[in-house]
């Protein structure tokens, strides 16, 4: 595939492969609310956004992550990064995770519409059966947005992942399946103030 062919693409937002000339962007993304500093999630500061974005380009080589930069269509701007991961194509299975978005941008359409092309992707493209959401049990603005995507709460992992500062993290896993998605799609779309076709 040409990188054309995997971008994803929206009405206002764009997703296109992640690359490691990305590294400045990100780092002026991250810088507006200087969320290297969040606990609940891992977001790279201008020391450690290239063994980053190096991570994310290993894991695209391996087949097993999707990474991809957040970029405004009308300026080109970068406002964060997001990836499908634990791509399982036997099970037609995967995670969307590693979301976040510059502080101007959250709450606003931006992580919708996101999600919103990353789910059409992963079951209308990828024929998925089942798309997973994980964050941390203290991520209380992360979890009230994967509810309102319309996921389903399955559990709670216990220290599931050793976070950069140490901490043991619990984690809150959600899944949204093949069948749920055609009404989530509506809602979503009502909610983009998207047109679908009958």
């Amino acid at each position: 595939m040409t990188q054309q062919e995997d971008m994803l693409c929206g009405t206002r937002i764009r997703l296109r492969p992640l690359q490691m000339t990305d590294a400045a962007d990100l780092v002026r993304a991250a810088s507006d609310g200087a969320l290297w500093q969040l606990n609940v999630t891992e977001v790279p500061s201008a020391d450690t956004v290239a063994a980053y974005i190096g991570k994310a380009l290993q894991g695209r080589d391996s087949g097993s992550v999707m990474p991809f930069a957040i970029v405004l269509q009308t300026s080109g701007q970068v406002i964060g990064t997001t990836r499908f991961w634990q791509i399982s194509p036997h099970h037609r299975r995967l995670e969307i995770g590693g979301t976040w978005l510059a502080a101007s941008w959250q709450r606003t359409f931006a992580n919708t519409e996101t999600k919103y092309l990353m789910l059409q992707h992963a079951f209308e493209r990828m024929q998925c059966v089942r798309v997973q959401l994980t964050t941390d049990v203290l991520n209380e603005a992360s979890r009230r947005a994967i509810l309102r995507l319309g996921a389903t709460q399955e559990g709670i992992l216990r220290n599931e992942r050793i976070m950069p500062d140490g901490r043991k993290r619990d984690s809150v896993v959600y899944s949204i399946l093949d069948d749920e998605w055609p009404a989530i799609k509506q809602q979503l779309a009502t909610r983009l103030g998207l047109n679908l076709l009958p």
